[in-house]
């Protein structure tokens, strides 16, 4: 099997976050994406029982060859970075096309996926949780997509996914090649060790820009008119309820035009 994982390098839900001119400011205390975790271990899981092998894959600045590393580290067997300033604020729709793009070259094929048998993505990136580029690749790629899979297996040229709706199991099917993206109940991600790390140094890691692609610069769907810094939440009122509490709240409620 030949799997591509697409992972994103996203600053630390832990640090500081900031937007500048309409942007999230990168290249200060970014990871891999901790959900993409989970979507490099169901790709190098799936190969070491099939057999095959993993390109991770990620589009951003010079820094996001970082997250790449780490996917090595966990076992992926090579890495495209695809990095180019006329990609810097691209929306879903942007990064869905140029994805598309790097994995038909990936996969040889001038349409399609050529000999790529299988697109493995995180549920979502926490740097902004839509949760919509898993579709929209599929889109591109025009495969089927079975999304927010908690388990998958592929039996000859299927693939099998479980995943929970509610109170709901489901179990789904389509024929590969397709798309799937996993979320954080799939499995538990391997922590390198060191012989791991080491030989990560020595796997291909390639970069390559709009013009290795044969793309232009896109031109975003969407666009950040203005943003601004959420204000600091103030002291909350305690109200000691003497029967008068619920008509209190809802009082408040039509005040703030909440209701």
């Amino acid at each position: 099997m030949k799997i591509v994982v697409c992972v994103k390098h996203v600053p630390d839900v832990q640090s500081e976050r900031r937007l500048e001119d309409g942007r999230l400011v990168r290249g200060e205390d970014d990871v891999l994406n901790e959900l993409d975790e989970n979507a490099v271990e169901a790709a190098v899981s799936l190969v070491e029982e099939h057999g095959g092998e993993v390109i991770a894959l990620t589009m951003g600045p010079e820094g996001a060859e970082d997250a790449l590393r780490r996917a090595l580290q966990m076992g992926a067997d090579s890495a495209v970075l695809v990095s180019d300033e006329a990609l810097a604020g691209s929306d879903v729709v942007a990064t869905a096309r140029t994805l598309a793009a790097a994995i038909r070259r990936v996969g040889g094929a001038g349409e399609g996926t050529g000999d790529v048998d299988l697109v493995v993505t995180g549920m979502a990136s926490l740097d902004a949780l839509t949760s919509l580029l898993p579709g929209a690749l599929a889109a591109e790629l025009r495969v089927p997509a079975l999304t927010l899979a908690t388990g998958l297996e592929v039996h000859d040229s299927d693939l099998v996914v479980t995943r929970t709706v509610g109170a709901v199991r489901e179990v789904l099917s389509a024929p590969l090649p397709a798309l799937v993206s996993v979320t954080d109940q799939a499995n538990e991600p391997r922590y390198p060790n060191f012989a791991a790390m080491r030989a990560a140094r020595r796997k291909p890691l390639e970069t390559w820009d709009l013009a290795a692609l044969g793309l232009e610069a896109p031109s975003p769907a969407v666009s950040v008119l203005c943003d601004r810094q959420r204000p600091a939440r103030g002291a909350g009122t305690i109200r000691t309820d003497a029967g008068q509490a619920g008509r209190e709240l809802a009082a408040w409620l039509v005040e703030n035009q909440l209701v």
